[in-house]
């Protein structure tokens, strides 16, 4: 798939070593099509990492993408440089006038907060509102989706008292769901937390669908009925190598931490670990585009939106 991002983003390099068609922007404007319009909101403290992990996932399905990265401006990001924000990211108010195909908001390592202790939560409700009228259809990624269905449905996350830390074997439980199409039974998913959202709490409300379940992991996939709001409770956007740094960097701390499960052949860290979800993650990503962004979104944005009973 062409994605359109600018000329200078320090991924573009490493994805055209990768062999992904990532469009010029020269390139696109002669185009005459119209490209979906993908907003990502990137929470995540390592902003470049995260940047080419989700492009790399959207690199695979026809359609051209324009992608536009936000950044909450109620927070100091220290982990990524400033003129890398001023120069690829907008703020919210830059882009709230805007409308989009669709949304991809990423996890936080703010997990053991309150959500009101957040620094930014009041900026990232205003941002879930602004979605309902702006945007087609929202995937939301761990803290992400558990902050969004805080803040819609009064569902709270629990501590859990260890970190959930590796690959689940996971299991489709609605195949006839678009989102899940071209699934095996079951699939393994990364996960990193220290807090989940129960199944039965989930179950309580009417306008949620449970997709796919882990019996360690509890629930991993999650949507809206009306397909315009999905909640990811793990990472299926992780390279090979993001829980083993994220292991590396725990045990740095000090952090009492277990080995990450399922990752490394024979439980022996200084094995490679396997990549045994790309497959299933990829498909997520362009079932998420094709179904809910490409199929949903009308041909002039901001006007009517389908819905997902319109495809059934």
């Amino acid at each position: 798939m062409p994605i359109r991002i600018q000329n200078d983003l320090p991924a573009r390099e490493i994805l055209d070593r990768e062999n992904i068609f990532v469009m010029r922007e020269d390139q696109a404007d002669v185009q005459e099509i119209r490209p979906l319009e993908i907003l990502i909101l990137n929470l995540m403290p390592l902003k470049e990492d995260t940047e080419l992990q989700l492009l790399r996932s959207l690199s695979n399905t026809p359609l051209q993408l324009n992608i536009t990265f936000m950044c909450v401006s109620t927070h100091e990001a220290k982990n990524t440089p400033a003129n890398h924000l001023n120069q690829f990211y907008q703020t919210f108010d830059q882009i709230r006038n805007n409308d989009y195909d669709g949304m991809i908001i990423t996890g936080a390592p703010v997990e053991q907060l309150e959500f009101e202790q957040v620094d930014y939560w009041e900026e990232l409700c205003r941002i879930f509102d602004w979605a309902d009228d702006h945007v087609t259809s929202t995937m939301h990624l761990c803290w992400g989706a558990q902050a969004a269905m805080y803040h819609r449905y009064g569902i709270r996350k629990r501590e859990l008292g260890y970190k959930l830390f590796g690959l689940y074997r996971t299991k489709v439980m609605n195949r006839k769901i678009p989102l899940i199409r071209g699934f095996d039974d079951t699939f393994y998913a990364p996960s990193s937390r220290w807090t989940e959202v129960r199944k039965e709490d989930i179950l309580r409300c009417d306008d949620l669908i449970i997709l796919a379940e882990s019996r360690e992991a509890g629930v991993f996939l999650v949507m809206s009925r009306n397909g315009r709001r999905i909640y990811v409770m793990g990472h299926p956007e992780y390279d090979r190598l993001t829980l083993a740094n994220e292991y590396r960097r725990d045990i740095e701390k000090g952090i009492s931490i277990q080995m990450p499960k399922n990752y490394y052949p024979d439980d022996d860290a200084d094995n490679v670990p396997r990549l045994v979800w790309r497959a299933h993650a990829n498909t997520l990503y362009t079932n998420f585009i094709n179904y809910y962004c490409y199929q949903l979104t009308p041909y002039s944005l901001g006007t009517r939106v389908y819905t997902y009973e319109n495809l059934r």
